[in-house]
């Protein structure tokens, strides 16, 4: 089943473990690749020194601050987009990082596997032929650790225990 708008109108905080097991759909002219989410990053609001929101809103954030369901992606390091899940509502950044579906880890190997780039920006998740994700009800164990690449975040941000990973 395709998720709604009321589900991702929750709190990052909350669909970042959440959004593990669930399964990210990407069709292209080769058809639909469904692959299941093994580990995502929360980012939660201007005062998250990790969130990219932490300056406030600017041209590349502004996703960040509509209502949850949409997708935000940027460029990292001038090489790899980073696709993530628009949460919460409307007028407060927060989003949630896909950092590894089945078969690939780490979130540019993803987004090249699947074709996602800057041209998905801003896209409805909910009403999209291109980009979505669906629920059928699996949950995974999983584990929560510090999230990993935020060396310019304060401290008391770095050491938040917002990355989780699905565990066999």
């Amino acid at each position: 089943m395709r998720l709604g708008y009321d589900y991702y109108r929750q709190s990052a905080t909350y669909l970042a473990p959440d959004l593990l097991g669930k399964i990210l759909c990407r069709r292209r002219d080769s058809g639909i690749s469904r692959f299941r989410i093994t580990e995502t990053e929360c980012y939660h609001g201007e005062t998250d020194t990790a969130c990219h929101a932490s300056r406030g809103k600017t041209p590349r954030t502004k996703a960040l601050y509509e209502q949850g369901g949409i997708a935000y992606i940027y460029l990292c390091y001038g090489i790899h987009h980073l696709f993530n899940v628009v949460a919460g509502d409307e007028g407060f950044p927060e989003g949630v990082l896909i950092r590894g579906i089945e078969g690939y880890t780490g979130p540019g190997r993803l987004t090249k596997a699947l074709g996602i780039d800057r041209n998905l920006y801003g896209i409805d998740l909910v009403k999209s032929d291109e980009l979505w994700l669906e629920d059928d009800d699996y949950k995974p164990n999983y584990i929560a650790t510090k999230r990993i690449g935020i060396d310019y975040a304060e401290p008391e941000d770095r050491d938040r225990l917002w990355r989780f990973v699905v565990i066999p």
